[in-house]
Formats: structure tokens, sequence, C-alpha cells
């Protein structure tokens, strides 16, 4: 039997804040059955076929270095992609760098507790 992805795990100092913010973001609300040290957004979704769960758990020690993961984010719907820039900086993600490079254009940033993502803005420009 093949396996699937149930849900990706985010270890964080605030669950419900760091949730909050990929809800938002994502627009996907977070789920009802939240505790003090964990929140989920999409439980479930492994038996729905749509996209993984995320879980935030709270854990005691701190962020030290870069991702061993990231999330790709696209703005393929979005005319201007700047905006989903500026909405994602209004909910407390900053802005870390700006590439263009194997052919595509994309913005890394930070969710608000420091875990890089990307936001891909398409085909780079020649």
């Amino acid at each position: 039997m093949p396996l699937s992805i149930a849900q990706i795990v985010v270890d964080c100092a605030d669950a419900q804040k760091l949730a909050e913010f990929w809800a938002q973001a994502l627009g996907r609300p977070v789920d009802p059955d939240a505790g003090p040290d964990f929140a989920t957004i999409g439980h479930g979704a492994s038996t729905t076929g749509s996209a993984p769960a995320l879980m935030f758990i709270k854990v005691p020690e701190p962020k030290h270095g870069k991702n061993r993961l990231h999330f790709d984010l696209a703005a393929r719907h979005v005319p201007h992609w700047q905006d989903e820039v500026d909405r994602l900086l209004a909910l407390g993600a900053t802005r870390v760098d700006e590439h263009q490079a194997f052919g595509w254009h994309w913005v890394t940033m930070r969710d608000p507790e420091g875990n890089e993502f990307d936001l891909g803005a398409g085909a780079a420009t020649p």
C-alpha cells in the first residue's frame, strides 16, 4: 500500500500564533480541536485527497539556523504577485531576499517565528 503525507509538522514556540499566520496566509481555517501546545490546519486532509494538513507543535528549544525543509508558495492566480508579498508582510512575515535563477523568480520570506518560505512569482523575465 502506498504511503501519503498526512501532515507536515512545524516545531514552534507559539503554536496558536503560528497556525493563525499560516491559516490567513493560505486561506485555510485553524481546526477547532487545537490545544495549548498544538494547532492544525486541514486535519484529515489525507483522507479527503486535499493538501496535507499542517500541524504546529510547541517545543522548548528555539529555532537554530536555516530550515532543512521549507514551503514554496505559488501566486499563480494573483495578477500582481507583489500584492501577495505585501499581504504576507502585513500578516507578520519578513522579507529576506529576491531571486531569479533556474528560469524562475521568487521572494524568500520568514514567518513570524523565522521559518523560511518562498513565494514564487513565476517564470523569470529574460
